[in-house]
């Protein structure tokens, strides 16, 4: 496998990777190989090679959602960091999958372009966060997104609307098609008044460190929130705030947040999450869904 990925053109192979600082929760965890394709074609060449030799991969954005429970992962991490185009017309917005989400809603609103203020938080990719249907402060991925550009498990790139999408709270189609792949992503912005923009942005950082535990490695929000009530308030009226399994903690500062506290493992993080969720269907029979993946 190795011999044939090397004759694969405009591709990096990182062999023996610990992916600790390709995931925000900064948890170790080695795997043999770490490809980076840097277009379409040098994608598409090595997940047929991973295919023909039967080989598990997986895909990565900025790997702000992935908890890798294992020490080590038995397969192939594919990284999209490359794929980064940032085209920008009028209000129109064509953007890489691998592109920083965080920098984007920066780039655009210094351009005078509304629409991503909610996205300057959130410290995925582009393509994570539309597979997640990532948002905040009442806007999301949804709001904004036209169509994407899809590797489909037949080897087929597709555009998918918005509609195909079938966006709805924290997810959409792709996120219950772990064989498809986002390449790109189009937005449709509005122009408006930049300092405008600009301040909404500065105001929510600022309500953010006030309020979330910014300064430890984490995944954000664990849990999505449920209609009955906040999830931080279940997990605050719990006391669950400041337990700890090993180096992983609930957050003192904002209960639905686990930070790594220094060298946490994967197995620390999911115990902490399922007890929290055990316990809050227990105790109010609500089933809080998280929003993490946990890659076993």
């Amino acid at each position: 496998m190795k011999e044939k990925l090397r004759k694969i053109q405009d591709i990096e192979i990182l062999e023996n990777v610990d992916i600790k600082e390709y995931t925000t929760f900064k948890i170790s965890c080695k795997v043999r190989y770490l490809i980076k394709p840097k277009n379409e074609s040098s994608l598409r060449d090595v997940i047929k090679i991973l295919k023909t030799e039967s080989i598990r991969y997986k895909v990565i954005g900025k790997g702000s959602n992935l908890i890798f429970v294992s020490s080590t992962f038995d397969g192939v991490l594919i990284s999209l960091d490359s794929f980064n185009n940032l085209k920008i017309e009028e209000e129109k917005v064509i953007v890489g999958a691998g592109y920083s989400l965080m920098k984007l809603a920066f780039e655009t609103a210094n351009l005078g372009l509304s629409g991503l203020e909610f996205a300057s938080g959130i410290p995925g990719s582009v393509g994570g966060s539309l597979i997640n249907n990532a948002g905040a402060y009442g806007s999301d991925m949804a709001s904004v997104v036209i169509a994407a550009k899809v590797l489909t498990k037949d080897d087929e790139i597709k555009r998918f609307t918005k509609e195909e999408l079938k966006f709805c709270y924290r997810s959409s189609y792709l996120q219950y098609k772990s064989d498809f792949i986002c390449l790109e992503v189009e937005f449709q912005l509005e122009k408006k008044n930049k300092e405008e923009i600009l301040e909404i942005i500065k105001k929510r950082r600022e309500k953010r460190w006030e309020a979330q535990p910014l300064e430890y490695p984490s995944a954000g929000s664990v849990f999505r929130n449920p209609k009955e009530k906040s999830a931080w308030e279940l997990i605050d009226a719990l006391g669950f705030k400041g337990k700890k399994i090993g180096n992983a903690e609930v957050s003192q500062k904002h209960a639905n947040f686990i930070i790594n506290r220094g060298n946490a493992t994967g197995k620390d993080v999911k115990k902490l999450i399922l007890e929290i969720k055990e316990a809050v269907k227990k105790e109010y029979n609500i089933d809080l869904i998280y929003e993490q993946e946990f890659v076993e």
